[in-house]
């Protein structure tokens, strides 16, 4: 598998530590805002770090790409039909609904598609 994909070495290591047993990381992806510390693509599932817990806890979250049931990216301007300026990504679980706010469009698509290439398998 190729090298993965990420932008800030501590949160791909911090990924890497809890991998299961045949399980690579494909990306992990830096985000901003209140909340969502990083979003992290394994071949078995998305792993959300959640920094919006009381007292300054922080939660990782597993998702498996079995219990996603759409990912959305989204945007705050249309243009012709086509989106533009996304940078945002959410992920609906069934129970709920996780966002993400991603440094730069291409980084927000990008997850999308490796997202969505797992869950149409």
């Amino acid at each position: 598998m190729a090298e993965p994909v990420f932008d800030r070495r501590e949160q791909l290591e911090l990924v890497q530590d809890g991998l299961l047993d045949g399980e690579e990381v494909i990306a992990v992806f830096d985000c901003i805002g209140a909340g969502t510390g990083f979003v992290g693509l394994t071949t078995k599932r998305v792993i959300l770090q959640d920094k919006s817990f009381v007292g300054k806890r922080v939660a990782l979250t597993s998702v498996p790409y079995r219990h996603v049931r759409s990912v959305s990216v989204v945007s705050n301007k249309s243009f012709a039909g086509k989106f533009v300026s996304s940078s945002s990504l959410a992920i609906d679980t069934g129970g709920s609904v996780h966002e993400a706010d991603f440094r730069g469009e291409d980084k927000a698509h990008q997850a999308h598609h490796l997202i969505l290439a797992h869950i149409t398998a």
